[in-house]
C-alpha cells in the first residue's frame, strides 16, 4: 500500500456530529506506529481529542495496531498522543472546547505528499436525533436519485 493511499476516516463523527470547523494536525509518533499506519493498521473508533493544562491538544484512544515486525521497542496501541499545532490554532480549540455542547472529534488521517502522518479534526457540535434522521433522509433521496439517473 503506497502512503498515498493511507486514508482512514472517521465515519461516525460526520453522523453524530455537525463539524463547525476543521483543523490539520502533525501527530508525534514512534518508529513503529508510523510504520503501522503506513500499512494501514490504524483506527479512528470512539477517540477524541481534549486540550490539557499546558496548552497542548492530544488525541486520546486513537487505535493503531501493534507493528509486526517491531521487537521489544513497538508501542502501546492505544497511547494518548500529542498534536502539533500553531499556538492560535490551539487557542481557537481550547476557546470552542469550553463552551458547552462543543467537542474535538478527529475526522481522517492520512499521510502526506512529504510522509508525514496527519490527522485532521474538527470542532464539532453533536447532533440531535432528529438531525440524525434528518441526515438519513437525504442520504437516502440522494441515493435513489442516482439510481433513478443511472436508469
Amino acid at each position: 500500500m503506497k502512503p498515498k493511499d493511507i486514508n482512514i476516516k472517521n465515519r461516525r463523527a460526520t453522523f453524530d456530529y455537525e463539524i463547525v470547523e476543521t483543523f490539520t494536525a502533525g501527530l508525534v509518533l514512534t518508529g513503529t506506529e508510523i510504520k503501522s499506519i503506513r500499512t494501514g493498521h490504524a483506527s479512528l473508533v470512539d477517540t477524541f481529542c481534549y486540550v490539557s493544562s499546558l496548552n497542548e491538544v492530544w488525541v486520546k484512544n486513537m487505535n493503531i495496531a501493534t507493528y509486526f515486525y517491531g521487537t521489544y521497542n513497538n508501542h502501546d496501541s492505544r497511547r494518548d498522543r500529542k498534536l502539533l499545532l500553531n499556538k492560535k490554532e490551539i487557542n481557537k480549540i481550547a476557546k470552542a472546547s469550553r463552551d458547552a455542547g462543543y467537542t474535538i472529534v478527529p475526522l481522517r488521517l492520512f499521510i502526506s505528499e512529504r510522509g508525514f502522518a496527519k490527522l485532521v479534526i474538527g470542532i464539532a457540535r453533536g447532533k440531535k436525533e432528529y438531525d440524525k434522521r434528518q441526515a438519513i433522509k437525504e442520504r437516502e433521496d440522494k441515493r435513489s436519485l442516482a439510481r433513478m439517473m443511472h436508469k
